[in-house]
């Protein structure tokens, strides 16, 4: 079975004017679909090959891991994006008072994170044994190798924002943050208590 490059789940403009319609098509067009084809040639015909991206991403190793992390790592934070204003549900509204006081905390420890990450990487809202947590990763490195719920990623990679914002990665986590997130997404996470699978 061949894993495929997913979709966007909306048009490549629908994130303007915080990520371009170019930026979309080059983060998505070629460095989203070079990890897909990259997977797919490296499991041709060997034990992997029909296997999903998230099983090949818990047992692999080296590049074959960087390739599978990546491809699910991408499909995430295109689903992480609303071009539409949404709202955290009820459930996962109360968690964040509970766990972090306010929305207003989440967002700056999301900050934080994403902004303060050394080189490439991820910043992650998760769900850590029972509670909302800030992560990040590194590289290729990916939430659901951790025995947490992701329930949205931003992704710090430079290709994320270069074209758009050049070096400026506060000015893109800040759009990202007050603008894109879609918190649908999170909240389906959040209530469904098991990791987002990537389409196959």
């Amino acid at each position: 079975m061949t894993i495929s490059l997913m979709p966007l789940p909306y048009a490549h403009d629908a994130l303007e004017p915080h990520i371009s319609s170019k930026t979309l098509e080059i983060h998505h067009g070629a460095h989203h679909k070079t990890y897909v084809d990259k997977l797919n040639a490296a499991i041709e015909g060997t034990e992997n090959a029909g296997k999903s991206v998230e099983e090949i991403t818990k047992s692999a190793s080296g590049g074959l891991f960087n390739n599978a992390a990546q491809t699910y790592n991408h499909g995430f934070y295109w689903m992480s994006l609303s071009g539409e204003k949404t709202a955290p549900s009820e459930s996962l509204a109360a968690a964040i008072t509970n766990d972090f006081g306010s929305m207003d905390a989440l967002l700056e420890a999301l900050t934080n994170e994403a902004v303060g990450h050394f080189a490439s990487g991820w910043a992650w809202l998760v769900v850590d044994a029972g509670k909302l947590k800030v992560i990040s990763t590194h590289d290729a490195a990916t939430a659901i190798t951790e025995d947490v719920n992701p329930l949205l990623t931003i992704d710090v990679w430079e290709h994320a924002y270069y074209i758009d914002q050049m070096n400026k990665r506060p000015t893109y986590v800040k759009a990202v943050l007050e603008n894109l997130i879609n918190w649908k997404f999170a909240s389906d996470n959040f209530d469904r208590g098991t990791p987002w699978t990537y389409p196959a």
